[in-house]
């Protein structure tokens, strides 16, 4: 899996391509703003200046030199894996690795059950749901299921399908494919 410090170094080397401004440039306008929360400067950087929430939320932990989301999502993806679900964890990881190679503005955000996958919106979701299986949620509205893609039905609200994974070699073509689908949508 690509280290989050890589991705972070991607992100920050594509922010002034993508933005027009440099990583300090935008540590700038982010104090200027007064604003003291980091959910209002992520805000006030989405709204007022157009950042994706990946390129805001950089620019935020800069300003307030706090790294700590980090190493907290690294303990919620260890806590998510842990005991009965850590036979799990190469699933995860073979997702990460294909998930990483789709660009640099690929959003790895922690949740406490699962972890949400991000562009411009979220794209998808990897979650052990049991200790036997790793489901990974897609946003592909319209996608006709099949056997192996079916809906998400109550699995989960924020995605329209769902592929049940439970061997590390079912992180094939085919799951990238669709997963490179819903990035490419978001």
């Amino acid at each position: 899996m690509a280290s989050m410090d890589a991705a972070t170094q991607n992100m920050i080397q594509n922010l002034k391509e993508k933005t027009g401004k440099t990583l300090e440039q935008w540590v700038k306008i982010a104090l200027a703003s007064k604003l003291a929360k980091h959910g209002e400067i992520v805000n006030f950087l989405k709204k007022d200046h157009g950042l994706t929430h990946g390129y805001a939320n950089l620019v935020v932990h800069t300003a307030m030199q706090s790294d700590s989301s980090a190493s907290e999502g690294d303990d919620l993806i260890a806590a998510q894996y842990a005991g009965a679900k850590a036979e799990l964890r190469p699933i995860y990881d073979a997702l990460m690795t294909a998930v990483q190679k789709f660009g640099s503005d690929v959003e790895v955000a922690p949740k406490k059950a699962y972890v949400s996958l991000r562009r411009s919106k979220q794209f998808a979701i990897v979650q052990p749901s049991t200790a036997s299986r790793v489901d990974v949620g897609l946003n592909l509205k319209g996608a006709a299921t099949t056997a192996r893609l079916e809906a998400s039905g109550s699995f989960n609200a924020m995605v329209s399908h769902r592929v049940r994974v439970s061997k590390k070699d079912e992180v094939d073509k085919e799951l990238i494919g669709w997963l490179k689908k819903a990035y490419e949508a978001a």
